[in-house]
């Protein structure tokens, strides 16, 4: 195992069984690329082996940090020493940056596949730190190597090779979601699409009531957008689509969660301005909830629903069938704001621009659709949203958000 710095280097030896051996040791300039030069060698007489497990292959052939690293962008590691130790199973590493860049991460244990390794790893870049959160699902060592590269181009450098140590592993079931980005939490790409002041901006976020409010104040003309995924939902009744919604005010933007069942979760977040059409991916977010959760969805959300546009009441998207529900919410710039269910109701605009009026739900099966006209001249209806009518009791249904 050998750690090199800038002016020494540290090469540690575990023969893998009694006996006499060579140590050879190859060096050449730190930029050169001419093949390695013998420069001495060593016989070590081991007595007893150590019985122990192998470490992680390593192709990069030094662990710790490159010993250029600091022309790479990284001044320090959280972790000063060679051996890293999880105790729990989880680790986090932190990388202070001397100028804003990108990593990629790879774990790698004996166990450990492809697939599940993604799974183990989420990372953040800001400004000055890059992070990553790491899971260790097996007991023993895990080599976790750290790739960088400045945000104009180029191409990934090899920047360090952490020696990881589990001693209790973390259950498979609270591994990450698949298909993280390299951006997890607030940072540079928030930051890059206007999106600043955030509410949560660790990537990672631990709820015990199955919902959350993740907020970024925006400039007015950038739209944002979310999705939630988990890679197996077992119990939710509704698309996880219905689970997520999201209101822009005039300078701030809400994305709020609601959970049907418990497990681990991935909310992206996508982005555009008034230049764009398309939206693009923006960063992620981990929700882990293990508490039993069962929200009901919010409603259906169709494209009219836009800035300004704010759900009051009510906030779930399943309403108790034969009962009478109140409407409260703001339309900007609408002329007209109607409920269409068992029969058409008017909502009545007060003075400070909020529409609102009893509905009654009428039977289980049905929808309750709201709708708007945008100018007087308009004959048609918009709907921009959508909610279900069920049976059962009014606990039952709960209230989201």
């Amino acid at each position: 195992m050998m750690v090199v710095s800038e002016n020494n280097m540290t090469i540690k030896v575990t023969p893998p069984t009694e006996g006499l051996f060579d140590l050879m040791i190859f060096a050449r300039h730190v930029d050169s690329q001419e093949p390695y030069n013998w420069v001495c060698s060593y016989q070590i007489q081991c007595l007893e082996p150590r019985n122990g497990e192998k470490l992680p292959e390593n192709p990069f052939h030094f662990w710790g940090l490159h010993q250029k690293v600091k022309d790479f962008g990284i001044k320090e590691s959280n972790h000063k020493g060679d051996l890293l130790v999880a105790p729990q199973g989880t680790l986090l590493l932190t990388l202070q940056t001397s100028r804003p860049l990108l990593a990629l991460y790879e774990l790698v244990n004996k166990d450990l596949d492809a697939a599940l390794s993604k799974k183990c790893l989420a990372a953040q870049a800001e400004e000055e730190i890059l992070s990553c959160h790491v899971l260790c699902p097996f007991q023993g060592y895990y080599r976790l190597s750290v790739f960088v590269k400045d945000l104009g181009g180029g191409t990934f450098r090899n920047a360090a090779n952490f020696l990881i140590r589990c001693l209790r592993p973390i259950n498979q079931n609270e591994l990450f979601p698949s298909e993280l980005s390299m951006h997890c939490g607030s940072g540079i790409s928030s930051s890059a699409h206007g999106l600043s002041n955030p509410s949560h901006s660790a990537p990672i976020i631990t709820t015990k009531l199955g919902k959350c409010n993740i907020t970024f104040h925006t400039p007015t003309d950038v739209e944002v957008t979310a999705s939630l995924s988990k890679d197996k939902v077992i119990s939710a009744k509704y698309p996880l689509e219905r689970y997520v919604l999201v209101t822009h005010l005039r300078n701030k933007v809400s994305v709020c969660i609601v959970l049907p069942e418990s497990g681990v979760y991935k909310v992206g977040l996508f982005g555009r301005n008034k230049d764009n059409k398309d939206f693009v991916h923006i960063c992620d977010y981990v929700i882990r909830c293990f508490s039993d959760p069962s929200w009901p969805p919010f409603p259906r959300v169709y494209s009219l629903w836009r800035r300004g546009c704010v759900l009051l009441e009510p906030r779930t998207g399943v309403l108790q069938e034969q009962s009478w529900v109140q409407f409260r919410v703001k339309v900007p710039k609408a002329y007209q704001a109607v409920v269409l269910g068992q029969e058409k109701t008017l909502l009545q605009q007060t003075p400070n621009a909020i529409w609102e009026g009893d509905v009654f739900t009428g039977v289980a099966g049905t929808q309750v659709k709201l709708a708007a006209k945008f100018s007087q001249d308009c004959s048609s209806l918009e709907v921009l949203l959508a909610f279900e009518v069920e049976g059962g009791s009014p606990a039952s249904l709960g209230c989201s958000g």
